[in-house]
């Protein structure tokens, strides 16, 4: 009987650890990897009794497949108005071309556009506007495009709507708004002027290009070839952004405002249909429903319950033992599995341990910040990566598995450093 319940945890983290290996090795198309392993898992899941077509159908986050999808949308159609190019040039200008300054100005906005707004929505917008920038100044879009993805993913840590696990253990905490700022907002202002200077060594090389723009458009106004649609999708996109800030307010998932906003603007401005849905990352999407599916069947052989009981038996070895091996745990699961599912499975694990009397406050804290920070550390680790890295791949120089990790994977060790001093200090000194 023992052997028979092994049995569901050993062959889905085969296929997990194989599906992973294959995506490493950069041989095949990731999204044909990982749809191959979500095929693998139902089949294997349905010989052994344990996952089937309905429980992968429950496993996918439509909420994350509908916020890309609705996102996509919008920004294909406003990547027809010559929008993009025109920011780009207009970025040029006020930087007066230096990549060093540019790079600097796209890192310090995505962050602080990532405490308010969903990191991914984030990016989604940020990525076309980075293309046109590279494309303007004939340089690689790569510096730019990872470090608007690892700094999006290190501020988004800071505020309770910043990253979608914070909602969740905001919720199962009950803490609030202000919380997430006293708490982890100074952990995330030293993190992102540490990884702001290592991404800026890491990319010295590629910074200290001079651009020739040789055959560039000066003119950024001639730059805008439909700037009536432009203004049309600017609202659009503004009252899309409003809905984003207040859509726990009216009980709208963020995946429901950005199909909304998008909806919206089709009806508007009723663009060609064949035209934006060539602007769809299909293969994204694809890819995570498979990634969705695969993590699923791990949860439903009890895998990452095995992880969340390690860390209950951790919490009798003391507080700063418990409390870094919830930071480390996190962040090493976020960067190879989704975090949320991760996030789910530990929230009642240390809601358990608060219902015996324990002092989880620094464990929170600990979750939230390994979950954010750990996400960085491969191109798959996030949503937010993930789009980076497509959007890469329409350029001549796409981001491979092994660029990101001379300058990701680096950074989320050094962030998740400087978190596990900060917590450290604060229980030292009791500050929970």
């Amino acid at each position: 009987m023992g052997d028979r319940s092994l049995t569901p945890l050993v062959v889905s983290s085969v296929i997990f650890v194989a599906t992973y290996v294959g995506i490493l090795s950069e041989r095949v198309h990731r999204t044909i990897v990982a749809l191959a392993g979500a095929v693998a898992m139902i089949a294997v899941g349905g010989w052994f009794s344990f996952y089937g077509l309905p429980q992968a159908g429950a496993a996918i986050d439509f909420n994350t497949i509908s916020l890309l999808l609705g996102m996509m949308l919008v920004v294909g159609i406003l990547n027809k108005t010559g929008l993009f190019p025109y920011l780009a040039i207009r970025t040029v200008q006020l930087t007066k071309g230096q990549p060093q300054r540019i790079m600097l100005a796209l890192g310090l906005f995505t962050a602080l556009v990532s405490m308010v707004l969903d990191n991914v929505t984030t990016i989604m917008v940020v990525a076309p506007v980075t293309l046109s920038i590279a494309e303007v100044m004939e340089i690689s879009p790569v510096p730019l495009l990872i470090g608007e993805a690892v700094l999006s993913n290190t501020g988004g840590v800071a505020t309770l709507i910043g990253d979608p696990p914070n909602v969740l253990i905001g919720s199962a905490a009950g803490l609030s708004f202000n919380d997430f700022l006293i708490h982890l907002a100074p952990i995330v202002l030293v993190a992102w002027v540490v990884t702001q200077a290592m991404l800026r060594i890491r990319f010295r090389k590629e910074l200290r290009k001079r651009p020739t723009a040789g055959g560039a458009p000066l003119n950024a106004r001639r730059a805008l070839t439909d700037p009536q649609t432009a203004k049309r999708m600017l609202i659009v996109l503004g009252v899309t952004i409003l809905l984003f800030l207040i859509h726990d307010r009216i009980a709208l998932l963020p995946g429901m405002v950005a199909l909304l906003g998008a909806s919206v603007a089709l009806l508007w401005l009723r663009p060609p249909v064949e035209e934006i849905l060539r602007e769809i990352h299909w293969d994204v999407l694809l890819f995570f429903v498979s990634l969705f599916i695969i993590v699923g069947g791990l949860d439903a052989a009890g895998a990452l319950d095995l992880i969340a009981e390690a860390v209950k038996d951790l919490a009798g070895q003391g507080m700063l033992v418990a409390t870094l091996a919830v930071l480390w745990i996190s962040a090493i699961m976020s960067a190879v599995v989704d975090n949320i599912p991760f996030t789910i499975a530990m929230l009642p694990i240390i809601g358990g341990l608060a219902a015996r009397g324990v002092n989880v406050a620094p464990l929170w804290w600990a979750l939230a910040l390994g979950v954010g920070f750990g996400g960085n550390g491969t191109p798959i680790g996030s949503t937010t990566n993930v789009v980076a890295v497509s959007v890469s791949e329409r350029t001549d120089t796409p981001i491979t598995f092994g660029s990101w990790a001379r300058s990701g994977t680096l950074t989320a060790l050094v962030s998740c450093g400087i978190a596990s001093l900060a917590l450290a200090l604060a229980i030292e000194l009791g500050f929970f």
